[in-house]
């Protein structure tokens, strides 16, 4: 009995000690809360506004004896405002709405119509060894790192390769789905095309580049100019929140610099009203990539001829407005033009050209892909898109596992073999 009572009373003395523990924990942190917190919200403040003055200072973004002040719509003048590029945000979640149903409901009944098939990937039975070395270890082991394997799950080593197979192909996008994302780029970059020349045909600077500095900074802003400012920036924020979904490719690094890059330089040009460039800009870049876009849609179909036409197509598209006309004309309007209207360039200067300088970068890098792919075409007459993962065959019958199958129940065999043998 005195035993279960010094029991009672240490196991009382444990939980008085750890309530008494608690106790004062709650105290310091209240006490670090209600005297500390206020500061550090002050502090942060303070940090958070002097970087918004740095950020916004009139001399990064304008010309000498400008201010933000001489930006108020007067007059019938309306000007772009920096605030107004939030609402791209909500603008790219109504694209992706967009974008689900026309992929849902015209990219799926297109591609059946060309006759690609939604085909169900065979999924490999769940087993712990190989599923582990396939994540932490290889996804393509050498000959003995599977006959090493083999032996472990006491199975073939025949099976042991098709289940590599099959969980590498249950990494690749279908073809269905990569038809869907360039289906849906497609009419994205088609569309604005067109409604880029729309809006661009009539304007003198479309065709007379220095007209884009004419009248400089205090160029108004028409409702055609931010429509499609907020179309295009709006989309490449979408493309941003997607990367994780959309078929990964192998200049995958390439594509989020380039995302970046267009967002950064859409938004900066915004803010320092290079509007009139920015929209020239934007248009010698989508009508190139639409023609891609459908070569891709047709190598997916496997209309050959079809493919390698717009393929054609679209090198001749890229090479003259992105090697061409992008340095030779945009590039001398950006760097070279300012100059005659400006002898004290503003900090927005360097900024503005060395994004599009990494743009020109990126398109010196993508034209030395497609020389690549026209080289292997011209010679080997084999035309494909070198940046994507190709699916494996999966040549194994079902019989022929069921053959090869071995009597251990941690098998890759037994009844519960480790290959699913339901139907492609």
């Amino acid at each position: 009995m005195n035993a279960s009572l010094n029991h009672e009373s240490s196991s009382e003395a444990i939980i008085l000690k750890d309530f008494s523990i608690w106790r004062i924990s709650a105290c310091l942190f209240k006490y670090v809360y209600f005297y500390f917190s206020p500061a550090l919200t002050l502090s942060m403040a303070h940090v958070l506004k002097t970087l918004n003055s740095w950020f916004w200072w009139e001399n990064i973004w304008m010309p000498i004896n400008c201010t933000w002040a001489d930006f108020v719509d007067r007059d019938g003048l309306v000007f772009p405002k920096p605030q107004q590029l939030y609402a791209t945000i909500p603008y790219a979640f109504v694209l992706l709405i967009i974008r689900f149903f026309i992929e849902r409901y015209i990219a799926i009944p297109l591609a059946k119509a060309l006759g690609i098939k939604n085909v169900r990937r065979v999924k490999p039975q769940p087993n712990p060894v190989l599923e582990s070395y396939f994540r932490e270890c290889s996804r393509h082991p050498s000959q003995s790192e599977i006959q090493g394997l083999a032996k472990k799950c006491n199975c073939t080593v025949h099976l042991v390769e098709k289940w590599f197979r099959r969980r590498r192909n249950l990494e690749i996008p279908t073809v269905l789905r990569k038809f869907q994302e360039a289906f849906w780029r497609f009419s994205f970059y088609f569309a604005s095309s067109i409604v880029g020349f729309i809006f661009l045909y009539d304007k003198p600077w479309f065709y007379d580049i220095w007209q884009t500095w004419v009248g400089y900074p205090f160029q108004t802003l028409l409702p055609s100019q931010y429509w499609y400012y907020m179309a295009e920036i709006s989309f490449y924020w979408s493309l941003l929140f997607t990367l994780g979904i959309d078929t990964k490719r192998k200049d995958f690094k390439a594509h989020v610099v380039h995302h970046f890059a267009a967002i950064g330089l859409m938004s900066g040009s915004w803010c320092g009203n290079y509007v009139r460039v920015g929209t020239l800009v934007m248009f010698v870049h989508d009508t190139a990539d639409f023609w891609l876009e459908a070569a891709k849609m047709f190598n997916y179909a496997r209309w050959e001829k079809t493919c390698n036409i717009l393929f054609f197509l679209f090198a001749v598209a890229f090479f003259i407005t992105r090697i061409i006309l992008f340095p030779f004309w945009i590039l001398r309007a950006t760097l070279y033009q300012p100059t005659f209207y400006s002898t004290t360039p503003v900090i927005a200067y360097f900024l503005f050209n060395g994004m599009l300088l990494i743009l020109q970068g990126l398109h010196i890098y993508w034209g030395y892909l497609i020389l690549k792919i026209l080289k292997k075409f011209i010679f080997s007459k084999d035309l494909k898109d070198d940046r994507s993962d190709e699916e494996e065959e999966d040549s194994v019958t079902d019989n022929e596992e069921e053959s090869t199958k071995n009597g251990s129940k941690n098998g890759c065999g037994s009844g519960k073999h480790l290959l699913n043998s339901s139907h492609h």
